[in-house]
């Protein structure tokens, strides 16, 4: 392997199928993950149209597969707030198998927002290299939090 860089740049969120019905459809997280990608955390107050992509590795956490600009409409109709909290966060892990790397770097990124008391994450970036042969990946982040109200509470 050689040592090169595959940073994607600011895209959108996963884009649900044109016509689809606004019912949850069930898929692999880990499959769906990109820049732009918000995951949610089960039991965090979603309005009922945004569409869900669950991971079975992710702990309840699902990505939002709504195009961005229609999700933060469902999410102003419906009344709630998403807090953007600033400070890029990231995590790397070093392994053969991709899908798995990426899986175990995202369950540390997940770990880092509970414990700022959020129920969402935005992958802003994903790096894949390699070091001595060895290739590792690098998720980048930004905690989130969607509640009812515009003062932020913490609670998940």
């Amino acid at each position: 392997m050689t040592n090169t860089e595959a940073r994607e740049g600011e895209g959108g969120a996963i884009l649900a199928q044109p016509g689809a019905a606004a019912t949850p459809r069930i898929h692999g997280v880990a499959d769906a993950v990109k820049a732009g990608t918000i995951l949610m955390a089960a039991g965090a107050p979603l309005p009922a149209a945004v569409l869900l992509r669950a991971d079975p590795h992710s702990s309840g956490w699902s990505a939002v597969t709504d195009e961005r600009s229609a999700f933060a409409k469902e999410v102003e109709k419906a009344g709630l707030t998403l807090f953007y909290m600033a400070g890029e966060i990231k995590a790397t892990v070093f392994g053969f198998d991709r899908p798995k790397s990426l899986r175990r770097a995202l369950s540390r990124l997940i770990a880092n927002v509970k414990s700022q008391d959020c129920n969402g994450i935005e992958i802003t970036g994903i790096t894949r290299k390699s070091f001595l042969k060895l290739p590792y990946v690098t998720v980048y982040a930004h905690p989130r939090h969607l509640q009812r109200g515009l003062v932020f509470s913490g609670r998940r």
